[in-house]
């Protein structure tokens, strides 16, 4: 059985929109190293339309030559989660509706992880129902001052377990969490 990792550009106040604020922060080989390595465990991709739709045309024109990640990309089979699209027009991929039960079920049906990166709106449902087993937050040192947030306003409470932290020399800070796991008193047990 694999797990739902999770990988997600964000600024100091939580932004997670497109990341164009990412290209003023270029990346260092740790960063790169570690982002290789979610990819690598990975044999599913799962995305949300509209992500799917952004990644498709940027990605299907890239090589290896271009960058080393264009292979697992474009090869990898991917799951796109949606009410709209019926026709994926990029790599293997299926079409599935938003159901926490099948979601779920795909971390037995692949042989290895699933990588999820962006797709905002399905990672907050997948937060909200438990689904995310790893959650890779890549913080930038930057403010934006708007949304999108993985939280949605009113929503409700989720605790989350520190796994890792990594400060990369170009300011990023690479955050890892898993769900938090309570103890009888209902605290997070370290």
């Amino acid at each position: 059985m694999g797990k739902i990792t999770v990988h997600e550009f964000a600024t100091v106040d939580a932004s997670v929109g497109v990341p164009m604020w990412t290209v003023d922060f270029p990346w260092t080989p740790e960063q790169t190293a570690d982002t290789e390595a979610l990819t690598a465990g990975a044999s599913a991709i799962l995305l949300g339309r509209t992500t799917y739709e952004m990644f498709a045309p940027a990605w299907s024109q890239r090589t290896v030559e271009d960058d080393p990640g264009a292979p697992f990309f474009n090869d990898t089979h991917k799951y796109v989660v949606s009410s709209t699209l019926t026709e994926p027009s990029w790599g293997p991929a299926t079409v599935l509706p938003y159901d926490a039960a099948r979601i779920a079920a795909l971390k037995d049906e692949v042989d290895g992880d699933v990588y999820v990166s962006g797709s905002a709106t399905l990672v907050k449902a997948m937060l909200a129902d438990g689904l995310v087993d790893e959650l890779h937050l890549f913080v930038y040192p930057v403010l934006v001052g708007s949304g999108p947030y993985l939280a949605p306003d009113g929503g409700a409470r989720t605790t989350l377990a520190l796994l890792g932290s990594t400060t990369y020399a170009n300011g990023v800070l690479h955050l890892v969490y898993g769900p938090a796991l309570p103890t009888s008193e209902g605290t997070r047990a370290d």
